[in-house]
């Protein structure tokens, strides 16, 4: 998927790549998002938000980390994955407007995990990867929840990394009962990790990106950034 434009910016483990949407009009902040361990920036809820938002005023920077801007085919460790984006963070913040980081997947454990650090304002997590398939006694909760800032989780109903009744969070429709983590939750029905559906799913893909690029959309304008 190809950005309006795009920024290299150099980390301890290589080369990152931005690729920026940016909003029309004037822009109230900017979201950051990395891809997941096992694809880039193309993948389909990334690339629907990169089209949704601009026009809301959100400037919205697709992240390539280095290990996929130089061809690699295996994600490396989580700590090599925290090195490649906090510089990226920086730069984006650089932008010297209200950072959102987040991603989908591996890309959201990243923005978790360095959220604080980052100087984000808020983390979104796109079909967090909550523990391995079948192993539900790794979980990654903690790490969820480590970043102290406002999160949302849009997970499919049927990911097998974690389907949202796994999750200790609020639905969007309680928010008023969120935790003191404001954390909230939005599930996608019928969709699998990559917010794919099955083809019996009464819900088209068309609409259920819709409701992924909506929920995303609610919640930036209820963090009141502009």
């Amino acid at each position: 998927m190809t950005g309006q434009s795009t920024t290299m910016v150099t980390t301890a483990v290589g080369e990152a790549r931005i690729s920026w949407h940016r909003a029309t009009g004037g822009a109230t902040a900017v979201l950051g998002l990395g891809h997941g361990a096992g694809g880039g920036i193309e993948a389909p809820d990334l690339a629907a938000l990169a089209a949704a938002l601009p026009s809301r005023g959100i400037t919205v920077a697709l992240v390539e980390q280095p290990w996929r801007v130089a061809g690699k085919k295996v994600a490396p460790a989580p700590r090599t994955l925290d090195a490649g984006w906090l510089p990226v963070a920086e730069r984006l913040a650089a932008e010297g407007l209200p950072l959102v980081v987040g991603g989908r997947s591996a890309g959201a454990r990243v923005a978790c995990r360095t959220g604080a650090a980052s100087g984000a304002v808020a983390v979104l997590a796109l079909a967090f990867p909550l523990h391995p398939p079948g192993k539900p006694e790794r979980s990654r909760v903690e790490e969820l929840l480590g970043s102290g800032l406002p999160t949302l989780v849009v997970q499919g109903e049927r990911d097998s990394f974690g389907v949202p009744e796994e999750f200790p969070v609020f639905p969007a429709d309680q928010a008023d009962q969120a935790d003191p983590a404001h954390q909230r939750l939005v599930p996608v029905p019928y969709a699998n990790h990559g917010f794919a559906l099955p083809k019996s799913a009464p819900l088209g893909q068309p609409e259920a990106l819709e409701l992924v690029t909506e929920a995303v959309a609610q919640w930036l304008a209820e963090l009141r950034l502009g």
